[in-house]
């Protein structure tokens, strides 16, 4: 799926999406990674749902994100509830969707200059 947003030349815009792997200025990035509107994470990041926890949101929190969009792989999977006490102390609102929703409406929020992030995972092995 081809996704594209006019004048975004420095914003990490979705450019197409595929199973297991997203398009980012021309690179390619398999899921398990944090995506920030200037900024790209893999490294102690979630690669599926299992290993999310409350740890899982420290870039987010230090980043200021209004907004988390969490892409749970090719289906919509909610993690428990507890898992999302950080963000819920630090007012930041949360969303949970599968990957390609994810990654739509994350290009949205960023084509409205919103502070959002994206944290797209794998489905489980």
């Amino acid at each position: 799926m081809k996704m594209l947003l006019d004048d975004a030349a420095d914003l990490n815009v979705i450019s197409a999406y595929e199973d297991g792997r997203v398009q980012i200025r021309g690179e390619v990035h398999d899921t398990g990674l944090l995506i920030l509107p200037r900024r790209i994470t893999k490294n102690g990041v979630p690669r599926h749902l299992g290993q999310l926890d409350q740890a899982s949101f420290r870039d987010v929190l230090e980043d200021g994100a209004a907004i988390l969009i969490i892409g749970t792989g090719e289906r919509q999977i909610f993690p428990s509830p507890e898992v999302f006490a950080p963000l819920m102390a630090a007012g930041i609102g949360f969303e949970v969707m599968d990957n390609r929703a994810a990654c739509r409406t994350f290009n949205i929020l960023l084509g409205e200059n919103r502070d959002a992030a994206l944290l797209l995972l794998a489905d489980e092995a």
